[in-house]
Order: structure tokens, then sequence, then C-alpha cells
């Protein structure tokens, strides 16, 4: 886990670090610290204050914690970090403590420096201090109490994406309709079921069939319908799709056409939308929607001369004494500011040939938004993490799904 990077110096080295932060909300006060040993060791504290306080008294308990946790750990140089302003001015003498609230907890804290051969602190912006300060919110959202344990909280690193709401995983092994089969076969119903769950059963186990081992599903035309469990949805899904006769349809007519085929699952109609939503062809092919996807917001503080609007006027007869019959137009898309002149003929630096024609895209992409502004601005990076030169507006992007 790495919460930022920065450059040590060669006599910062032997130096453990401390980050800290507090919050103070109306659902409670909530403190959190991080302690770094010199081998990159990450040692987290997060507590719940039980108390009414400001939040730069949570800020001070906070500190004040981070560094008794140290003195435990018979630490003799410390660094903190932390992103409160105040608190990190106040500690390191350079402004003046007005608040008497805050005047024991500075006292406090100067007693316990006594106990350090050597302690600076440090402020850092609070967007390099997220982890901290998520985990703070955190703590100040739990009600504590004596007589009950505490939950316990998990992180987990994954690697791959994870692709929501399609063909449900079988984590027991078993098919979705292993229970629907069983009943009809053996009139059983699943181990611990409610009343309302074997009525819910016995429901669905009217609308199938069971053939020797071959479970259908009947029609409302009485046909038979094949049922499929998830690893052959999938299959299917992909086959009929984009397959070798696949047109890239949308998902209600690749519904209808599995249903042709004869074979269905439960939640079929569901997985082709999802299926078709996700697919990189048909986002990247897709017709130009006037609708923007979101609300258009108004650019009060525009970027003059980044976004030209270019136009050719010609040829123009007779031509000009110089020989000019071409004109180029060259119009700034926020200021209209107007740019003229005049040509012979079209430079062939200005000639762009588009070789694909009406096969083009219609979108470029795929791209991470890096920064959203609250005016509508938007910067964006590749999936190289390398960033687009300038931003652009949000009524002009589009949401990717993956």
């Amino acid at each position: 886990m790495t919460l930022f990077e920065e450059e040590v110096e060669d006599e910062d080295r032997d130096k453990w670090i401390v980050w800290f932060d507090g919050a103070s909300n109306a659902l409670g006060h909530g403190v959190k610290e991080v302690l770094v040993s010199l081998d990159k060791q990450y040692i987290p504290f997060m507590a719940r204050l039980c108390f009414d306080c400001t939040n730069n008294i949570a800020e001070y308990k906070t500190c004040a914690l981070g560094i008794r946790a140290a003195i435990n750990f018979w630490v003799n140089l410390l660094k903190v970090y932390g992103n409160s302003t105040l608190i990190i001015h106040q500690l390191k003498g350079e402004w003046e403590t007005r608040d008497h609230k805050l005047v024991p907890y500075q006292a406090y804290i100067k007693k316990l420096m006594e106990f350090l051969d050597d302690i600076s602190f440090h402020h850092i912006p609070r967007e390099e201090n997220q982890m901290v300060d998520a985990l703070t919110t955190l703590a100040s959202m739990f009600k504590v109490s004596l007589h009950e344990d505490l939950p316990y909280i998990e992180f987990k690193c994954r690697s791959e994406p994870a692709h929501c709401c399609l063909i449900e995983e079988e984590e027991d092994g078993k098919p979705w309709y292993f229970n629907i089969k069983r009943y009809i076969e053996d009139k059983e119903y699943p181990p611990k079921a409610s009343n309302n769950d074997k009525r819910m059963l016995r429901r669905l186990a009217a609308g199938f069939l069971l053939s020797g081992n071959i479970l259908y599903k009947r029609n409302h035309d009485m046909v038979l319908l094949r049922r499929v469990d998830a690893r052959k949805a999938e299959q299917m899904l992909i086959e009929v799709h984009e397959g070798s006769f696949g047109t890239h349809a949308n998902g209600h007519a690749m519904a209808r056409k599995i249903l042709g085929a004869g074979y269905y699952w439960l939640t079929m109609e569901r997985n082709c939308c999802v299926h078709v939503r996700k697919c990189h062809k048909c986002q990247t092919f897709a017709d130009n929607v006037n609708a923007p996807p979101v609300p258009l917001n108004v650019l009060v503080e525009p970027w003059p001369f980044s976004m030209w609007v270019i136009d050719v006027i010609g040829a123009i007869k007779p031509k000009a004494s110089n020989g000019h019959c071409i004109i180029l137009i060259a119009i700034d898309y926020f200021t209209k500011w107007v740019e003229a002149a005049s040509y012979a003929s079209v430079p062939r630096n200005m000639v762009q040939k588009d070789h694909k024609g009406k096969w083009a895209s219609n979108y470029e992409g795929s791209f991470v938004v890096k920064k959203a502004f609250s005016r509508g601005a938007l910067l964006l990076m590749n999936m190289d993490n390398k960033d687009l030169p300038s931003p652009v507006n949000s009524d002009i992007v589009k949401r990717y799904y993956a």
C-alpha cells in the first residue's frame, strides 16, 4: 500500500513517518493515523471519539495519538504529515494558538515531543492524503457500543475488472435450474427454505417440463425451450451478437433470436442488453446521438483560441488580380474571432483524406476521466496513462462500458 511517493533525503532515511487526519461531522468524530516503519511497513490506527469536539480538536487528538504510537514503538526520529494547515503551522511555532480549547492539546504534544530525539511537522494537500482521509470519515460514521464487537473491515486489491450484472456465477457449482429440476423429479425443497420460497419454487416449476434428464421451458405458444447454464449462455451471447452470422443487433432482438433457436434462461433478456451495451464495436461505430448524455453546463470561463471552425469558399470566378480564387475562413469557437486568407489553390497540408469514408468510427477512445471541473470541462487521458493536450466539454463525451 502506497499513500504517496516522495523523494527521501539521506538524513531522513532513518526517520519513521506518521500520517494523521481527523474528521468531525453530524454523524460523529473519527481519527486516523498511519505509522510507517523504516522497511515500509504500514501500521494503521483508527478510533472514534465519543465526545463532542470541533474538527481542529479532532486533528490535534489524532496527531497526539500518532506520536504516542510512535513512542510505544521506541521511535527516536519521526516525521509527521497532516493536511491541516492550522495544526501544522501551530505545532511548528509559526502561528499563534489563540483558541483556548486547543492550548491544552498543543501543550500535551509538546510534552510528547520530549520523548523523541528529532521530530518535524510537514503539511501535505488533502489529495495526497486520501487513504487516511477516507478511513477517518469511515471511523466517524460508526456507532460504538461498549458491549458489542466492532465491525471488521477488509480491503482487497483486484487485478482484473469485475463485470457486474452479467450472467450470474454459479458459486456452489450447481446450475440456476437445479432446485427446479430437483423439485420436479423428487418434490424436494431446498434446505432452510421458507414458505414464501417454497411457494415461488412451485410457481416456477409449473412452467417447466422434464423429459428424461433434460429440462425444458414451456413458452406461451407451447414451444419447448431448452434451458442452458451460465457458461453456455455466455458463449451463446457472443456467437449470436458478433459470431459468424452476428449482425450486432440490439438486446431485445438478440433475446428473440435466442428464443427462436429454442433456448432459454431466466435472465436472458437482461443479459442480452448488458452484453450489447458493453460491446466495443457497437460503442465505437454507433450513430452520433444528438441529445447529450448529461445536462449541458454553461462555460463561464472559456478557452479563447483553443478550438477553431474552418471553412473554404470557392472557387470564385472571376479570379482576383493576384490569381487567388479560394478563400479560407477560420472562426474561433468561443470568441467568434474571424481570420480569412486567400489562395490560388487549396494547400496540400490543409487537405486530409479519409480513406474509410462512411465506415469510419464516430467516436474516439476509450479514455479515462482524470479530473472533472464543476463547469462541465473534463481532463482526459488514454489507456496508456497519457494526458490529452487540452480539456474537452462534457456534452461531447459518451459513456463507455467495459
